[in-house]
Order: structure tokens, then C-alpha cells, then sequence
């Protein structure tokens, strides 16, 4: 008897064709994200729950005596959206999908950067809206990044994808803040320098980058006080999460001119966001384009899938972590 499987966004057609093959699969249709009592739902009605980033397990979904779920296979790195304690108290296991999507999320750091450094969502604007009335000396001038400095913070698979990219892409100086100790081996493939606290990370780099995981300990970690130390020239950017940074103290630093801008591919509370962004020209805003190529995602699935697999073969699925 195959186990029962739920989706609970649409996948890759590869994916899900595989799915098909090997369980007894249940589509959320609507494409939709779950409501708590829909996950429950699926909690107690499945064997394996296959949720996204979109998807929030807390405590409470997990409030039941009823839960049938032995694995959450998460789709995606981030599993900051839900409860692991909760999880393994009610005995399920969890695992995600690391290292496939490093390239791809590191390139759309890359190209934030780039953005908002060449202000090229203004001109892309402008040229749409008609307003473009010719190349002048003095138009949209912004910075080049060859031979800034980097700063990153999280130095695990994406934040090294990025440092490669950048120092020898570009020839910047990588700085790195990582909360446990970095092999020197690791920070010499990029001629990175670990930095003692984020203070001199942040005081130190023209473009700052986030890669570091959410969840509370990394929530708002870019705030008022951090987003003060950094350079009036410099850029910040985040792929991570966006409850690492706090909005409101950075559409006050964007504004002011505290800093020189942002490249933000993720948001607190998304798909909803601050509409104060939109109304910033240097502020770069991207739909959660991370991992969207058609490779990573059908990539992510898989190993999603080889979780599975190990899982209900009774062996330990080589992503889990909880």
C-alpha cells in the first residue's frame, strides 16, 4: 500500500509526476497556501506533508492527538516557518533541500547588487514609463562594485556561492560574520577575512549581504542600531528571510539617506509587504526570485523526494533536521 503524500503548493510537473508514481499523492489544487486548519488537516490525514516556505506550522498546528504525519519533507532550505520542537514532540521527522539552490539564490543576490548599485530598476523605469530623454553625463550615476568590499553575513553554502562570485568576479574584498568559527581552508578559497562582531563587519563593508537563516535569533538583526553603523555609500541586501531585517528602520535609513540603498528579495510577512518600499527609487525589490530557475526547482523537489525515499525505506533521510 503506497503512503499518502500531500502537496500543499503546486510543484515542478516533474516532481509531481514522480510523486504520482511512487505514492498515493493529494494536490492542493487552488495553488493557494494551507489555512492552519488545512495543514492540520493534512497532518492528520497523511503520512508524509510536503509544505513551502508559504506555509506557516506553528504550535498550534501541531495541538492535536490526531496527527497520522511521520515526515515533513520541507521544500526549500529555510525552515524557520516551522515549529521543529512542536514537530518532534509530535513525533515527526523534518527535513529540507539544501545545497541545491545555493548557485541560484547566490546569482540573485549578484543581481541585487548590481541593481540597486547601477540603479538599474530606476532606468528600467524610466525607459518603460517614456521618461527617458537621453544619455547625459550626469544621468543616474550610481557605483561600481569591482574592488568594494563585500560584507556577508552567514558564511554557510550560499554566502560562499556569493564571496566566489564576487571576489573573483569582481575582485572585492569578502568580509564575513558567522556565529561559529570559519575554517581558515574555507575563507581562503575566496581571500575572505572572518570579522569579530557584526559591528566591524557592518562598518567595514560597501555592500552587506545577507545569507544568515531566520527564525528569533537572527529576527530583526538588522535594525536601527545596525543599519547606523553602516556606511552612508553602502548597499544592503538580503536573500536570506525577511524577518532578519526591520522594515521600519530600513525605509528610515533609505529615506534619510543613511545608507544608499537596498536590494530585497524577501520580505517580513510576504507575499504582503511594506508598500512604503515601492515608493523608494533606491530601494530593488524582487518576488522571492531566489531559486526560481526551472533547474533549482525541479532540483529541490527531487531531494525532497530522496528524503522521502530514505524515509519510508527506514532509513535516515540525508536532509534532516529535526
Amino acid at each position: 500500500m503506497k503512503a499518502t503524500v500531500v502537496l500543499t503548493r503546486q510543484w515542478p510537473a516533474e516532481v509531481e509526476q514522480y510523486l504520482e508514481q511512487h505514492y498515493d499523492l493529494r494536490r492542493n489544487v487552488s495553488d493557494e497556501p494551507f489555512t492552519a486548519q488545512q495543514m492540520q488537516a493534512a497532518l492528520c490525514e497523511a503520512d508524509a506533508v510536503l509544505p513551502t516556505v508559504t506555509d506557516t506550522l506553528d504550535a498550534s498546528v501541531f495541538d492535536t492527538k490526531n496527527i497520522r504525519a511521520k515526515i515533513i519533507a520541507n521544500y526549500g532550505v529555510g525552515f524557520s516557518h516551522i515549529d521543529t520542537a512542536a514537530a518532534i514532540a509530535a513525533g515527526i521527522v523534518v527535513s529540507n533541500t539544501p545545497d541545491v539552490l545555493s548557485e541560484c539564490t547566490a546569482d540573485i543576490a549578484m543581481t541585487l547588487m548590481l541593481m540597486v548599485s547601477r540603479r538599474a530598476g530606476e532606468g528600467e523605469r524610466e525607459v518603460r514609463e517614456g521618461r527617458w530623454a537621453g544619455w547625459r553625463p550626469t544621468h543616474l550615476v550610481g557605483q561600481k562594485v569591482s574592488g568594494k568590499t563585500l560584507g556577508i553575513i552567514g558564511y554557510g553554502r550560499i554566502g560562499q556561492v556569493m564571496a566566489k562570485r564576487a571576489h573573483h568576479g569582481f575582485g572585492m574584498s569578502i568580509k564575513v560574520f558567522n556565529r561559529s568559527a570559519v575554517s581558515a581552508d574555507i575563507l581562503a578559497q575566496n581571500n575572505a577575512e572572518q570579522c569579530s562582531s557584526l559591528s566591524e563587519l557592518l562598518q567595514l563593508s560597501d555592500v552587506v549581504s545577507l545569507h544568515c537563516p531566520g527564525g528569533d535569533d537572527n529576527r530583526h538583526l538588522i535594525n536601527a542600531n545596525a543599519l547606523s553603523q553602516m556606511k552612508q555609500s553602502a548597499y544592503l541586501i538580503n536573500t536570506a528571510r525577511g524577518e532578519v531585517v526591520h522594515d521600519d528602520a530600513l525605509i528610515e535609513a533609505l529615506t534619510s539617506g543613511q545608507i544608499a540603498g537596498a536590494g530585497l528579495d524577501v520580505f517580513e510577512g510576504e507575499p504582503t509587504l511594506d508598500k512604503r518600499y515601492c515608493a523608494l527609487d533606491n530601494a530593488v525589490l524582487l518576488p522571492h526570485l531566489g531559486s526560481a530557475t526551472k533547474e533549482t526547482r525541479v532540483e529541490m523537489g527531487m531531494r525532497a523526494c530522496q528524503n522521502l525515499e530514505a524515509f519510508f525505506a527506514g532509513r535516515e533521510p540525508g536532509d534532516r533536521v529535526a
